[in-house]
């Protein structure tokens, strides 16, 4: 008897190469459904398609075509169970050995209406769950479930592993091979069923009903390590096609480390808040999660220049992102300190040219540096946390100005820039900032004059005149001292200390401007 596959696709990538090599040079017999058919009738190669096979015709527009005992039972039977055997012989069903079936195209759906701006939100449900696909599991599943005797392929690129297992086996596959494919549906079905389930959330359920949290990703890339040498860690991407930094073209440069991935994800999330049309040229400079030197300019190279001077020694081996096209003049200054990566949202073949004579240094293009993720998660023991991104961000006409003094057009500007950067500071932090360009960041420290205090010897001198951003509100007046004795003349934070009166009296003795936005903007 000759062996049978099963072959229902919606990508016909590698369709009829592999269907011709499996007629051809292996023996097998076809049957197909719908669209899968035609393209191989097209092709000229036998198929029978499974309307005929189970005397079923295809029903509600195409929706039920391969439910029936005879697709399944064939697909699910043990060929080692006596009675398996005896149920496929009375009810004239021919054992499948080969199934291949990729799934509805859901994700590209819905990621296609979100670029097309589909505005109907009934138009785009009905059109979403139309690519539910209900047949493609159903026999993916029973496939991966009978693993012991069938090969499920379930995406293109299985096609010809599984041609080389034939020929390596003598018209056989290994065991470890099908467990092998088994295995990635399931990990698809997970990814599929969780795209699914967000969506629908989002489009039909109340928002005020908490989500399961459903986290899958395909394996990218094995990491050499993590944090780490001792510790393992692997790069994991949440779509297909994949997106964010899976989809960055890293143009030269050693492979990604998890610390580099980790140090670009926090630069990105600063040159996110300089992406708007109308912002200046910006480069963002980080070391271990912290930016040590952000700074605008009238020119990519000048925003370099000032990023870079408000603490080179921090710069060193730091993560450089900008917000323009990478030039050559700021490619030439980039090559003169030792960097670990550079991100841009384009790059310049010549540009590019000029960044080689630093071979090791990882030069990566992300046009969408502004997109990122809506929800952030961290492992608790016993479970996890989530929430929403912090993408808040109040606007200067809805900041509370606070003291006598009241802020000018300018100084507004550079209190907006300097909230921007305080944003992405580990708690405490205090960012000193002068002529839209840091001069002192203090981050991470137990008490918040303490955050000041290192900020302020940072900048030394040039905090004269410079304004001061806290992501938190003082507890004391302290740090409004401290910051008016080093020449701060402006300082923003949110308020609401039980002692902001405190605070607000410092500044109007010492002549300060502060202004209170109303929000926080914590990062631990």
């Amino acid at each position: 008897m000759t062996r049978l596959a099963l072959l229902s696709t919606s990508d016909k990538t590698g369709l009829v190469d592999l269907a011709s090599q499996l007629v051809n040079e292996f023996g097998f017999t076809l049957i197909s459904s719908g669209g899968t058919a035609a393209t191989l009738e097209k092709a000229g190669l036998p198929v029978t398609k499974v309307s005929d096979y189970t005397g079923s015709p295809e029903i509600l527009g195409g929706r039920v075509k391969t439910l029936h005992p005879r697709i399944h039972g064939g697909i699910l039977a043990r060929r080692t169970l006596e009675t398996d055997v005896q149920d496929l012989l009375n009810n004239q069903i021919q054992a499948i050995d080969l199934v291949v079936v990729n799934l509805y195209p859901f994700t590209e759906t819905i990621t296609q209406q979100a670029a097309k701006g589909i505005q109907d939100p009934e138009v785009a449900l009905a059109e979403a769950v139309e690519q539910i696909d209900i047949g493609g599991p159903t026999m993916i599943r029973a496939a991966a479930k009978n693993y012991t005797h069938v090969t499920v392929l379930s995406a293109p690129t299985q096609y010809e592993s599984y041609l080389q297992e034939l020929q390596q086996h003598q018209g056989e596959v290994s065991l470890s091979f099908r467990q092998a494919c088994a295995v990635q549906v399931f990990e698809q079905m997970a990814a599929y069923d969780r795209a699914i389930a967000t969506y629908l959330r989002q489009a039909t359920v109340p928002t005020d009903s908490p989500p399961p949290l459903l986290i899958t990703g395909t394996a990218k890339q094995t990491l050499r390590y993590g944090e780490n040498p001792h510790q393992n860690a692997v790069w994991y991407q949440d779509s297909d096609p994949p997106a964010g930094w899976a989809a960055a073209r890293q143009l030269q440069g050693k492979a990604l480390s998890y610390n580099n991935l980790v140090d670009l994800e926090a630069a990105r999330r600063v040159i996110a808040e300089f992406t708007q049309a109308e912002a200046q040229p910006t480069v963002a400079i980080l070391k271990h999660n912290n930016p040590c030197g952000v700074a605008q300019g009238q020119t990519l190279l000048q925003a370099y220049e000032k990023a870079l001077a408000a603490d080179s020694v921090s710069a060193f081996g730091g993560i450089v992102a900008m917000n323009r096209s990478l030039d050559p003049d700021t490619a030439q200054a980039l090559t003169q300190t030792f960097l670990e990566c550079i991100v841009a949202p384009d790059c310049q073949p010549e540009t590019a040219v000029l960044l080689q004579a630093k071979s090791n240094l990882r030069v990566l293009v992300l046009p969408h540096l502004g997109t990122g993720p809506a929800v952030t998660v961290k492992a608790i023991a016993g479970g996890w946390l989530a929430q929403a991104a912090d993408e808040t961000l109040t606007s200067p006409s809805d900041w509370q100005r606070v003291t006598q003094l009241q802020p000018t057009a300018a100084q507004l500007g550079e209190m907006l820039f300097a909230w921007k950067v305080v944003k992405h500071v580990k708690s405490n932090a205090i960012v000193i900032s002068k002529d839209h360009a840091t001069l002192g960041v203090g981050a991470g420290q137990m008490n918040r004059v303490g955050s000041v205090t290192i900020a302020l010897e940072q900048a030394g001198e040039q905090a004269r005149g410079a304004t001061l951003a806290s992501d938190g509100f003082f507890p004391f007046d302290d740090s409004v001292r401290t910051a008016a004795a080093a020449g701060v003349k402006a300082i923003i934070q949110p308020g609401g200390s039980i002692r902001d009166q405190d605070s607000i009296q410092a500044a109007n003795e010492l002549g300060l401007v502060m202004v209170f936005t109303g929000i926080r903007h914590f990062l631990h």
